[in-house]
Order: C-alpha cells, then sequence, then structure tokens
C-alpha cells in the first residue's frame, strides 16, 4: 500500500478515537471543563501532561534543529526538561494546594487584586496565542505531506478536528485525549529511530547507537558525522556553538523558567486529587517525557547523517566533493524529495545549471571559495527544520508504515499542545475575565457556554497566525517560552515564597518583565516596525549588547523581579492575611 494511502489511514484511526474520547468523556460541569472534576489518576495525569508538554516543536522541529545546528541545538532539548524540573519542585505542588482553576485566579487572589487578575490574563494570552501558532503550523505541515494538500489546507482539517473535542469535552476531554495521543506520540518517535539505529549502528537502543560504531567499521557514529558535515563546511556536529556560549547559557535558561511558566501545563497539576497526588504526577510525567527526549539526539543526528550521504553519497564513498559522480542528480532525486518540495518546505534550485544537487554551507567563506573551484554557483538545497523527523523514516528509506506512523505521531504532538492552550485561552476569557470581573453573577450554565465560545474564537485566531508562521515551529516556540518566562513565572515565584511582594509590586514587576521582552523579541523578528523602514537586523550586528531574542527572557525575567522588590518596598506592605495565607500555601500540611 502506497504512503499516502497509509497515512490517511492511521491519522484517520487515530481522529475517530480522538473525537470518540471526546463524546465520552464530555464535561457537564465548570469543574469539569476546566481541571476534569479535579479526579485524574496521578499516572494518567502524568502521561497527559507529557502529552501536552511535548508539543509540535518537540516532536517535530527539536530533532531538527539538532540535526542542523548540533551541539548547540542541545539548548532547547536541556531548557525544556530542566524546566520541567522547576516546574515539578516549585510551583505545581503549591499551586495544586491552592486549590483554583486557572493561574491567574492564583494571582489575582494571592495579590488581592482584579487588576493583578488582569495583567496576567493578559500575560497568559500573549503567551498562548505565540505558543499555539507553532503547534498550528506543525498541523498544517504533517497534514501537507500526508494529503498533498497546500499547508493551509492541512491547518483547517487540523481546527476542525481541535473544535469538535476540545470544545465538546473541555479539560476532561482533553485530558483522555491526550493520553492516548501520548501513547501514539511515543510510538511514532522512537520506532523509527530503533529501525534506523539498527540500520546504522547495529544497536537497537537510539541513546547506544548514538554513541556507537558504523556497521562494518571501527569509525563511531559521532565521528563519522562530525567529518561528514565538517567536510560539507558546516563544521565538527559535536562542539558546533553559532550562537556563541553566552547566547547559549541564556536561551537555555529562558528555556527553563519559560517552562515552569507555562499557564497550559501548570494547569495539569489541578486535575488531581490532592497535593501528593501532584508531586506523583509530575514524577510520572518526567519519565514520560525522558522516553521521547533521550532519543531525540539520536534522531536529529542520524537524520543529518543519512542526509548527507543521501545528497552527496560520494561521501560516504571517499569521493572528493569536487567529484561530480558523488552529487545526487536532480533527475534521480527520491520522491520523498520531490514530495516535500511541494509544501515548499524543502527547495532544489539547480543555480550552476549542471543537474546535479550540491548542498553545503556557502555562508562559510572557505568554503564557499573551495566550491567555486569546483564550478558550485551556491547551496542547492534548503531543508527546513520542520520536516526532518517526519522526513527521517523516507531518508532511510524505512517501510511506509512506519512513515504513516510517525505522520499520525506528529499531528497528535500537535493536537495534544495545541489543545491544552486553546483551554488555558478560554478559561482565561470565561472564567479570569467574565466571571472574575465582569460578570461574577453568572450561572454555571451560561459559563461553561462563554467557554466554549471562547475556545471556539480562539481556535480560529489561532488558525490565522498558522497561516503565517514567523519562524520554524520550534523557534515560534521559544518566543513563547520567552514571554512566559519575563511575566508569569518571576510572579508566581514571588506569589508563592516571598510575603514581602505586595500587589503593586506584582502589578509592576508582570508589566516591565511582559512589555520588555515583547518589544525586543517583536522589534528583531520584524513583527512590528514603523512603516516605510527596515526592521532591526536579526543578528547580533543589531542586538542590544548581543542579546539573541530568543534568549532576552532571562532579562526580563530579572527585570520583572528586580521591579517588583523595589516597588514593593516603595508601598504599603502585605496585609496580614495574605502573609498567612502564602505560609499556608509553603508549608506541606496536608496530604
Amino acid at each position: 500500500m502506497d504512503l499516502q494511502t497509509l497515512s490517511i489511514i492511521a491519522v484517520g484511526l487515530t481522529f475517530v478515537l480522538y473525537i470518540a474520547i471526546a463524546i465520552w468523556a464530555r464535561a457537564g460541569s465548570t469543574s469539569e471543563f476546566y481541571v476534569a472534576g479535579k479526579g485524574i489518576h496521578p499516572t494518567l495525569n502524568g502521561m497527559a501532561t507529557a502529552a501536552d508538554w511535548m508539543s509540535a516543536a518537540s516532536f517535530i522541529s527539536m530533532a531538527g534543529i539538532i540535526a542542523f545546528a548540533g551541539y548547540a541545538g542541545g539548548a532547547y532539548l536541556m531548557g525544556w526538561t530542566g524546566g520541567y524540573v522547576l516546574m515539578a519542585l516549585l510551583l505545581a505542588p503549591y499551586l495544586r494546594k491552592f486549590g483554583k482553576f486557572t493561574v491567574p485566579e492564583f494571582i489575582g487572589d494571592r495579590f488581592y487584586s482584579t487588576t493583578a487578575r488582569t495583567v496576567a490574563v493578559i500575560s497568559l494570552l500573549m503567551i498562548s496565542l505565540t505558543y499555539v501558532i507553532g503547534q498550528m503550523s506543525g498541523v498544517g505541515i504533517a497534514f501537507a505531506n500526508i494529503l498533498q494538500l497546500p499547508v493551509a489546507t492541512g491547518l483547517y482539517v487540523g481546527m476542525a478536528i481541535v473544535f469538535v473535542y476540545a470544545v465538546l469535552g473541555g479539560m476532561k476531554g482533553i485530558t483522555y485525549t491526550q493520553i492516548a495521543q501520548y501513547v501514539i506520540m511515543i510510538f511514532a518517535y522512537t520506532v523509527p529511530a530503533i529501525f534506523i539505529s539498527l540500520q546504522l549502528t547495529g544497536d537497537f537502543l537510539p541513546q547506544v547507537g548514538l554513541g556507537g560504531q558504523i556497521t562494518g567499521t571501527d569509525t563511531h557514529m559521532l565521528a563519522a558525522l562530525d567529518k561528514t558535515v565538517a567536510e560539507l563546511g558546516f563544521g565538527a556536529y559535536t562542539d558546533r556553538v553559532a550562537m556563541g556560549l553566552g547566547n547559549m547559557f541564556l536561551l537555555t535558561l529562558s528555556l527553563m523558567i519559560g517552562t515552569a511558566g507555562l499557564p497550559h501545563v501548570i494547569v495539569r497539576f489541578f486535575t488531581v486529587p490532592k497535593m501528593s497526588d501532584a508531586r506523583s504526577s509530575a514524577g510520572w510525567a518526567l519519565i514520560f517525557i525522558a522516553l521521547l527526549y533521550t532519543v531525540a539526539p539520536a534522531v536529529g543526528a542520524m537524520a543529518i547523517f543519512n542526509l548527507a550521504n543521501t545528497v552527496h553519497p560520494g561521501i560516504e564513498q571517499g569521493l572528493p566533493l569536487s567529484d561530480p559522480k558523488g552529487s545526487l542528480p536532480i533527475d534521480e532525486q527520491p520522491s520523498w524529495m520531490t514530495r516535500w518540495a511541494q509544501t515548499k518546505l524543502l527547495k532544489v534550485d539547480d543555480l550552476n545549471g549542471d543537474g546535479l544537487i550540491q548542498w553545503y554551507n556557502d555562508k562559510n567563506p572557505e568554503m564557499a571559495a573551495e566550491a567555486e573551484t569546483f564550478g558550485w554557483k551556491g547551496n542547492e538545497l534548503t531543508v527546513s527544520n520542520d520536516i526532518m523527523v517526519l522526513a527521517n523514516p523516507e531518508i532511510a528509506q524505512l517501510p511506509n508504515w512506519i512513515a504513516a506512523l510517525v505522520a499520525a505521531g506528529g499531528i497528535a504532538a500537535a493536537l495534544s499542545t495545541a489543545a491544552g492552550l486553546l483551554l488555558a485561552i478560554s478559561s482565561a476569557v470565561s472564567h479570569d475575565l467574565l466571571k472574575g470581573i465582569f460578570m461574577p453573577t453568572i450561572s454555571e450554565r451560561s459559563e461553561l457556554m462563554a467557554a466554549r465560545i471562547s475556545m471556539g474564537v480562539a481556535i480560529v485566531v489561532a488558525g490565522y497566525l498558522g497561516l503565517n508562521p514567523p519562524g520554524f515551529a520550534a523557534q515560534v516556540v521559544a518566543l513563547a517560552f520567552g514571554l512566559a518566562a519575563a511575566s508569569l513565572f518571576p510572579t508566581l515565584m514571588m506569589g508563592i515564597f516571598s510575603k514581602r511582594i505586595n500587589k503593586e509590586g506584582a502589578i509592576s514587576g508582570m508589566l516591565v518583565g511582559l512589555i520588555t521582552t515583547m518589544v525586543y523579541i517583536f522589534l528583531y523578528k520584524g513583527w512590528f516596525f514603523i512603516p516605510g523602514t527596515n526592521p532591526l537586523p536579526d543578528d547580533a550586528s543589531g542586538w542590544i549588547l548581543g542579546i539573541n531574542p530568543l534568549g532576552f527572557g532571562v532579562i526580563g525575567a530579572l527585570l520583572n523581579f528586580g521591579t517588583a522588590y523595589v516597588v514593593a518596598g516603595m508601598t504599603k506592605p502585605t496585609p496580614a492575611a495574605i502573609q498567612e495565607l502564602v505560609e499556608n500555601v509553603r508549608v506541606p500540611r496536608q496530604a
């Protein structure tokens, strides 16, 4: 059976499953819609949390970043994983003990202010909308390859599926759907990795294969990869730090504290019966996350190794790059390249008209000069980070059913996180703004209807933004993490661990952190600028003090902390009742 048919069957069966779960787990109350009635078992919640947290960026794009960036791509892996540990240890149990539905509700009560709650809602909406762009983009990419349709059409299909199971089931339906999506996701990610590891190194475990030897040789996998990519002008794979160590550190730290401040993941810990269950589900989630994250470096490394040897088979044969026999003829390119070219995420351009594909780093002056002596006129292959995992089975010439499984997994990853984000947006609008501020006497039935309507609107907005994403999936997600790092994480930390911070300090800190980070990121990404002028250069020559916008969340967080403490010291102290509340939340007096 051909790949397209198998992919449609695999994805179609998963959609039937998602919709069936949504019908079975239909939310009948606001408690079920917002926090699944606080009745989810810790192990199941851990699995759902892992699916909610491991987005399209984790499944589709992270290994692609590692593939092209090498060692530097590890910042995403370390930042996201480390951030989850911060959340599990420093935030989740205490917020669960507080017992509210949403993060803005905690901030509003802790800082005894509807203004603080409103600012938290604004922060949440900025974070979630930016984050959901990457998810919707990932849905469109996966569908475009499966159905051979434009990315926009694929995105519309994904929007329709999310609308059915998220609007109908709320958190209850989303939780059980995410459990199913995790199972699909982990099989889809690890099965091809196992096959490729066996193919290249003979080792069953990809984690072992990454450090093993190429089959039939004495050469280690990473040594062979270093040699291959260095020959193409990209530098050694294992020591490449293109962004510089300082910016790599800032990016990693920004991703860590941004992860800990993600509202759609934090709310998952509100769905368990008690505080001890929140700790337990955090531990289970970390185990389930590790099953994918420890495989990602091997997936990225083996994908780029296979891609290099597909485009330049002469490298593996020991031919010099100048030998025409060592480059792939355009009319002999594999079917997966032709198919992905139709999505515009892969492009082949025969610049020198020799009928061959030359892929190399033409930004490297030494490599560009050497390539010119071969008659090459520039890099002729452009590959998006976002297709590396989805195309990986085809690059390695694995059976079609494995590629179909990966397609289903990629869509599951994007839909699981998109649903969680959309629920966070819906809860912020219906529970925090409508019921919490504007219509406090609204009935539960009306609030539930408002929650469903606001989620429907959020899906439409998310789909619109996903049509023109400002970058590849993981990069867009990194921007969302920067906003979370600068706004919600410091406020939550101070709300739990500091009695000194009052409402004036919290509000000032959130606003300063959010606005400075948003302006810095948006200016350099060209998302808004003065008409008639050019955006600021998005490279080290234009950045303030050389700080990469992707890592600016750390600076925003420091500004948030500093502003909050300065303003709190200049205004009235926190009321005694609130100080007692902080003490009760922080001290573990219940199971």
